[in-house]
This record gives structure tokens, C-alpha cells and sequence, in this order.
């Protein structure tokens, strides 16, 4: 197969410095900080963590969560810690094996009869998560669990995507990316979103509307 300079450019670039830089690992390179946000009616996301060694990142992170029916929504503040377990460098692709893992605080209501309960609980939420991806195609598994006492939200999604052309490394590349997600006890749905994604260098921006008539947004910035 025929590689142009440009994509051996790019591709050298993405295997150096981590495939976060174009795709949206849950972590950046060594000493960097990373800033990813999501953004729809039932489910808004913001983290921040800082990669102190090459594999190993560290941050904070504030959910919010509801369910489709708008009986249950859930706050979750949490201290998180990311690790590469494992990364695979292939002639023209890039795998990558993660493990994610939080603690913190939930608040929660439920509305019931007329009446709203409320309460305050510790939460845990390790998860795996696995993506491949070339300077053309991507994608991502990640299941992540979301756990309190007599609470499971588990969180599971899948997203795949390509790339409208070829780009240098300093210019801005169309993505189409599709993802399909849902969790446990808010939504006995699947929320599947078509979503353009922009990527420029460090950053990316990415907007659809989901299967429900939503509109979603979401970013990352590595910095």
C-alpha cells in the first residue's frame, strides 16, 4: 500500500507522542494535563487529569446523570486514576488497553409518589476500556462500572468512525464517529449518536443529535 509523506508524518507523530493527540484516550503524554467534556439532556461529563508518567494520569471529574423519564438523576464529584496496561504500535495502526478507575460522591433523588427521596453515597466506578485506530479508522469499547450501595448505573458504549481524507498533523480532518451507549438503571435504552468530529493538533470537537431527537456535544483539549 501507498503511504504519502504526510501520513507517515502524522502516523510518526501519533505513535510518539500517543494516539490521544488525534482520538481521545483518557489520558495525554507525560506532564500534560488533558480536558474532556460531554454534553447532552440526560448525561453532562468534565474531567481534567494530568499524566504524571507516561502510562499514569491522575484527576477529578463531575457527572451528572438522569434518567429517560426524568424520575432519577444522579451527581457524582470523583478523584480519578488512569493506566495504559497496555499499548500495541502496528506497522499502521495503534491499539491501546486502558484501566479506569474512581471514587467519590453521589448525591441522588428519586421521585416517587409525589414525594422526591434523596441521598448521599460513596461511589466507585473502575472500567476498561480498548480502541484501535488508524490515521482513517477508529474504534472504542469501554465498559465501566458505576457502583454504590443498591446502585448499578454500569456503563457500557461502543463508537466507530472514519475520516472523510488524508490531513497533514497541523491541519483540521472531518471525522464521522457513530456511538451507541447505555446505563444500567437510568435508561432501558440504547443511545445511539451520529456525530461529526473536527481534529486539530491537541484538540478535538465533536456534535450530533442522538436517536432521541437530542443533541450532544462533547470536546477534549490536551494541554
Amino acid at each position: 500500500m501507498f503511504i504519502t509523506k504526510s501520513r507517515l508524518l502524522l502516523l510518526s507523530t501519533m505513535l510518539c507522542f500517543g494516539s490521544q493527540y488525534a482520538f481521545a484516550g483518557p489520558m495525554g503524554f507525560k506532564d500534560s494535563y488533558m480536558v474532556m467534556g460531554d454534553f447532552n439532556n440526560n448525561w453532562r461529563e468534565v474531567f481534567i487529569n494530568y499524566a504524571v508518567t507516561p502510562r499514569d494520569a491522575f484527576g477529578v471529574s463531575g457527572t451528572y446523570m438522569r434518567s429517560d423519564d426524568e424520575s432519577k438523576t444522579r451527581t457524582l464529584e470523583e478523584i480519578t486514576y488512569t493506566r495504559l496496561l497496555q499499548r500495541w504500535n502496528l506497522p499502521h495502526a495503534q491499539a491501546n488497553l486502558w484501566l479506569m478507575a474512581g471514587v467519590g460522591a453521589l448525591q441522588g433523588e428519586n421521585e416517587r409518589m409525589g414525594r422526591d427521596d434523596t441521598f448521599n453515597k460513596t461511589m466507585i466506578t473502575p472500567g476498561i476500556q480498548f480502541d484501535y485506530e488508524t490515521t482513517r479508522v477508529y474504534f472504542q469499547a469501554t465498559h465501566r462500572l458505576y457502583r454504590a450501595t443498591d446502585i448499578n448505573h454500569d456503563y457500557s458504549s461502543v463508537r466507530a468512525g472514519f475520516s472523510f481524507y488524508e490531513a497533514d498533523y497541523d491541519k483540521t480532518q472531518p471525522w464521522l464517529i457513530v456511538e451507541a451507549r447505555n446505563m444500567n438503571g437510568l435508561s432501558e435504552k440504547v443511545e445511539v449518536t451520529p456525530m461529526l468530529r473536527l481534529i486539530n493538533k491537541s484538540f478535538f470537537v465533536e456534535a450530533g443529535i442522538n436517536n432521541f431527537g437530542q443533541p450532544r456535544f462533547n470536546f477534549m483539549y490536551i494541554f
